[in-house]
This record gives structure tokens, sequence and C-alpha cells, in this order.
């Protein structure tokens, strides 16, 4: 019997994206389809994504990626989550950890049990039920059984890029040096036939993946997804970025410092640390953003800065015609959450899911456009909370972020938990109810009631349920090695890496 023809899936640009898709296509596909990957060494990459979250161990566990290997090769340290100062208001700060925090019961979530704790003389915060976050404010890290800690990493994107590039190579992904300067489109169909590239060479394909960053080649240049713009919710439309050395040891989460005019990042890794301001240009300019990153900034700057501009928002089809977008050319979510490569994950992941067996199927786009679109819109509800509830009146940018409309589905978000305590996790959404909650009960919102099962204890009952809740966490906490300390035997990196 004849076999019919390997589909031929052409990725158009490397970077994080380019690198995830083509790896993941080819650790799971095999020889099954023809994988070609198309970039230039002359075109640079964004490059700034460093803080990821929890389900990037997945991926890297899909595809057999040793987790000590890749953060040697990534100069990477462990995330156990985002601490936020200055946010609520200024002067205070609130943190954001992975994991969940004390004790469910299947009725109410244990938030319940706190507040009624409070309301009888309890007086610990939050934020003592939490092992991620207090071995976090302690500088502590270790694997622990049953995989109780939560984490993700701290990595250099451009890193793990190459490392990715070498395991996709090897699992059979060709890739083609070279500058798109033409996407061709079939005339009968208006898919996209090849891929136009310097030196008069045409690369054919069946389905294309459009890696190509917020130029958005294929998608857009060629097809005309169109673009759903979102900055009247998310105002920042400008960062900057540098690299530093470390002047300290690594501690095991991002800082995320608000300003007058948007946000500071700092991501420590192995060697170095990843510094940015995110701004609204309508409020500050750049030469006033870079001074004050330059300003702010601890040890050797090691880079130039990169600046970049930009629109939080998302391309209104996802999968148009015979392209998928990935990662920016998809859209943008401002790096507040570390949401990024989680993005690309996702896409990823279900494109394989849905991956063709003969011609592009509709019903596979629509629904692989409306996941997508599910995902961009929870993440971009998260995100606008942490702008839209806060006490900060002392500039035009927080006093237009406190006034603005937001989307019907985070009111109900925000008002249910005002009013009951509750939050509800919809549609496998990335967030869970502990992240909404820590967010929220950090950015100034207390509940007015909760649920009634947790009166249902006596106070003997509540006080011990409590005290062991508590007493698990710190005397775990503990026992727990300094993160440096536990990198240095698991881990470490070789040498420096190449600014």
């Amino acid at each position: 019997m004849n076999q019919a023809p390997k589909l031929r899936v052409v990725v158009a640009g490397g970077g994080t994206a380019g690198w995830m898709a083509a790896a993941a296509l080819a650790n799971t596909l095999g020889s099954v389809i023809d994988l070609t990957l198309v970039e230039s060494d002359a075109i640079g990459t964004i490059g700034v994504g460093e803080s990821t979250i929890p389900p990037l161990l997945l991926f890297n566990r899909l595809l057999g990626i040793n987790e000590a290997e890749f953060m040697r090769a990534t100069q990477a340290t462990f995330k156990l989550g985002i601490k936020f100062e200055n946010w609520k208001d200024v002067g205070e700060s609130y943190f954001h950890s992975f994991g969940a925090a004390g004790k469910d019961h299947w009725s109410a979530g244990f938030q319940h049990f706190w507040l009624s704790g409070l309301k009888r003389g309890h007086l610990d915060s939050y934020d003592e039920y939490s092992l991620e976050l207090k071995a976090a404010l302690e500088g502590k890290f270790a694997h622990l059984p049953d995989d109780r800690m939560n984490y993700a990493y701290q990595l250099d994107s451009a890193l793990y890029a190459q490392f990715l590039r070498k395991k996709a190579e090897g699992d059979g992904a060709k890739r083609i040096e070279g500058r798109i300067v033409q996407v061709e489109l079939d005339s009968a169909s208006g898919d996209i036939a090849a891929l136009l590239l310097d030196g008069d060479r045409r690369i054919e394909g069946d389905l294309f993946l459009d890696c190509t960053g917020f130029r958005a080649l294929l998608i857009e240049g060629a097809l005309h997804a169109g673009f759903d713009d979102w900055t009247h919710y998310l105002p920042c439309d400008s960062a900057i970025a540098v690299q530093t050395a470390s002047v300290r040891p690594a501690i095991p989460y991002t800082r995320a410092i608000a300003h007058d005019s948007g946000w500071q990042w700092r991501i420590p890794l192995q060697h170095r640390q990843g510094n940015g301001i995110v701004y609204c240009s309508r409020y500050l300019d750049r030469e006033a953003a870079l001074e004050r990153l330059l300003g702010s900034v601890e040890g050797t700057v090691l880079t130039q800065p990169n600046v970049i501009a930009y629109r939080t928002g998302v391309r209104r089809k996802q999968w148009h015609r015979n392209c998928v977008a990935m990662g920016l050319s998809g859209g943008f979510m401002e790096p507040l959450e570390s949401t990024s490569i989680h993005l690309i994950q996702r896409a990823v992941l279900r494109l394989i899911r849905m991956l063709p067996g003969g011609p592009v199927s509709q019903r596979d786009v629509t629904e692989f456009n409306e996941q997508t679109f599910t995902d961009m819109e929870q993440i971009r509800d998260f995100l606008i909370l942490h702008y839209k509830v806060t006490n900060r009146r002392d500039s035009a940018f927080w006093r237009q972020c406190a006034e603005m409309a937001i989307p019907d589905s985070l009111e109900q978000k925000i008002e249910l938990f005002r009013e009951t305590a509750r939050v509800f996790r919809k549609n496998e959404e990335l967030f869970a109810e502990n992240s909404w909650i820590q967010v929220m009960l950090g950015q100034g919102i207390m509940p007015n009631s909760h649920h009634p099962v947790a009166d249902k204890l006596r106070q003997d009952e509540l006080d011990r349920f409590l005290t062991a809740l508590r007493s698990s966490v710190s005397e775990t906490v503990a026992g727990l090695p300094q993160q440096m300390d536990y990198i240095s035997g698991y881990c470490a990196a070789k040498e420096e890496a190449p600014a």
C-alpha cells in the first residue's frame, strides 16, 4: 500500500516560541511529520521572558527533559511566586505564591475557615498557611516528597531556546537559516503555499506556525487575521530590559515593584539578574523610564538596554486557514504574572492534540480559537485585577486604572469574593482559586462574609485545625536549605552565560 505523504509543518521564526513548538512536535510525532524551522540569525528576538509558572514543569517532562541538565543550561533558579511591592499602596507589599494555602473542605475553601478564625480571635495572616510563600521569603528551596512544593523557574529564555533547538534537531527537526522576504499564498484557496527566503529559496508546507514575534508576518502580514487592542484595560505599552551582575545570592521569587506609571521587575538567575521597567508612555517618556531603571538596578550593567514597544491584546484568529500563531504573533500579555512562555506552551500542546491528519478541519480551527481566546481573556482579567483594585491615587496613571471600566467577567469575580469569599475556577483556567484569593486579599479586598460550614467547628476544633496547619508549614520551612546551597549540589551552572 502507498503511504500517505507526510504532513509538512513549517515553523516560521525561532526564539522561545519557535523552538518550543519544534521541540514538542519533533519529540511527539518524530518521523510522522516533516518538520522544518526557518530563522535568521540576523533578526534578534525579544528574549526578556525569564520568569515562568509551574505548568512549564509538565512541558519539560512531556519532552523527557532532565531538570538538572535543563537548569544548568539555562542558568535557572527556582521560583516559588511573585512579591508585589507598592501595588495596593506605596510602601505595602504582598506575595502571590504557587500552590495552595491551608486545607480546603469539599464544600468551602480554606479561606472561609481562616475568616472564621479571624472573627474568633486568630490573628495570623493568610500568608502563614502557605508553604511556598514562607519558604520563598526565607530564601529556601528543596524538592519535597509527593511534590509538596509547587515551583517554576527563573531562566534565560535565549538559552532555553538554544537548549530546545539541540533537542528538536536531535529528534529530526530541520533548521534552515534565512530571512523571510515574502509569504506566498495559494491563488485558489487563499492558504499559505510557501515562504520565500533570501537567496531565491522557496519552502513549501501544509501547515505553518507563525513564530515571528510582534511582526506576525504570516498570521497578520499575509492573512490579515485582525487584532483586538486591550490597552484600555492594560494601559502600559512600553518596556526596557537590562541584565546586571548578581550582588547577592539569588532569591526563589520574582519581584514586581510598582511605580507611578507602571512597574519594574527583578528576576535573579544563577549568575546574573534580569531587570526591567514596564510603563505607560502617556505618563512617562522613554528617557525618564531608562533613567529610572538604570538608577535603581543593583550590580554592574552587563547589556545594552533592550527597548520594547507593544500593544496588549490578542489576534482575532489564532488559527486562520493553514496558519497558527504562536507566542507574540498571537498577542501580548504584559509579563506581570509570567504568562508569556505559558501561552506558547498551551498553544503548542493544544495544536498537537488537534493536528490534522489530512486537510485542515474548520471544526478544529474553531475549537482551537475558542479555547485560546478563553485562556487569554482569563489571563487578561487576572492582570487587570492588579491595576484596578488598588488604594493608589498618587498619580494620573493610578487614578486612570482605579476609574477604568472592567470586563463583566472580572467584576463578577471581584464582587463575588468581596461579598461571599467565594472563588470558582472555570474551564481549566490557568490561575486557580488560591491565586485569585492571594491577589485580591493582597490588593485590599476583605470579604464581608464566609461559608457557614466554617462556623460548624467548635472553638477548640478550629484552634487545633489552624495551629496544626501553621505548625506544619513552619516545621517544613525550618528543615529546608537555602536555595543557592541546594542549587550548588543539584544544578549549578558550569560557567556564566554569555551576555
